[in-house]
């Protein structure tokens, strides 16, 4: 995707963590060398003293986010960001992320090259959910996944599934998760589904514990709308692992992938295979 000129930038960081106010000085020491202006988000601020910018108004004036903490942060401010199709970056303060890949000391050698438009923006898919909360319609959106999965560990939970209006699977078992490609490395790996490319349209159904073995995760093109509910009993909606939702007797949850997408800043010479064979230990 053609780069643009980024002369504002606004900053999330990692939420109850403090100890970042040293880290944010100089991120915006960085950015200031470069004659680029920073906005922090007003939460962020207040966490560390300085003065800050509601987060819908920072989206709009900035040019692109940048988040500064783990990947958890990162996925936190897509979400929120989403509406204003605004290109983001994090850069990990700590371990390397599947997507926070920007290391603090690099910070100023990639500064150097945003300037001068020498980055790339990948886009990836992002998960949209309607359902009802409060007798009202909902929707909500998902970078990593939505999980449906039992409300208490003493029962297992029956959840029919149809695709474009079309039966398809019903699972009994602790639940499901509808992963995207960015979050088939997250909790759709630890349950057995399958690493997708994050650059591919498609999303991935994958059953947890399932209590029948010919349960399999199954990967869906990205066209594709998925209904899923829950005749026999109450259902937990979890989203990016950040928000839950309740899913009564008998209500559905419409999934399908959002017609944006989500804009990720890289450096150029990024590759994602070299990522996965640094968390997944490939190769070893």
């Amino acid at each position: 995707m053609k780069t643009k000129t980024i002369k504002k930038i606004g900053v999330v960081l990692r939420p109850s963590t403090p100890a970042l106010k040293e880290n944010f000085f100089q991120l915006e020491k960085i950015f200031n060398r470069y004659k680029i202006e920073v906005i922090i988000d007003s939460i962020s601020a207040g966490m560390i003293g300085v003065v800050g910018m509601d987060f819908d108004i920072l989206c709009e004036n900035a040019d692109a986010i940048v988040t500064l903490g783990g990947d958890g942060t990162l996925i936190s401010a897509v979400r929120r960001s989403f509406k204003y199709d605004i290109p983001i970056f994090g850069v990990y303060a700590g371990s390397l992320g599947f997507l926070a890949d920007i290391n603090f000391d690099e910070l100023d050698s990639f500064v150097s090259n945003l300037v001068t438009g020498k980055y790339r923006v990948d886009e990836r898919a992002i998960l949209e959910a309607t359902f009802i909360q409060n007798s009202k319609e909902v929707t909500r959106y998902a970078f990593n996944d939505i999980v449906l999965t039992r409300p208490s560990v003493s029962n297992m939970i029956y959840v029919e599934t149809l695709v474009d209006s079309k039966p398809f699977n019903t699972y009994y078992g602790d639940g499901v998760i509808v992963s995207t490609p960015t979050g088939s490395t997250a909790y759709n790996l630890s349950a057995g589904g399958p690493v997708l490319f994050p650059l591919t349209n498609v999303f991935a159904l994958t059953p947890i514990c399932p209590h029948s073995l010919t349960q399999r995760p199954v990967v869906l093109p990205g066209e594709f709308a998925i209904e899923m509910k829950t005749p026999k009993d109450k259902a937990l909606i979890i989203i990016d692992g950040q928000d839950k939702h309740e899913l009564e007797v008998g209500e559905s949850i419409h999934i399908q992938l959002a017609k944006k997408k989500v804009k990720l800043i890289h450096r150029n010479e990024f590759n994602y295979f070299d990522v996965l064979k640094e968390k997944l230990n490939w190769g070893d």
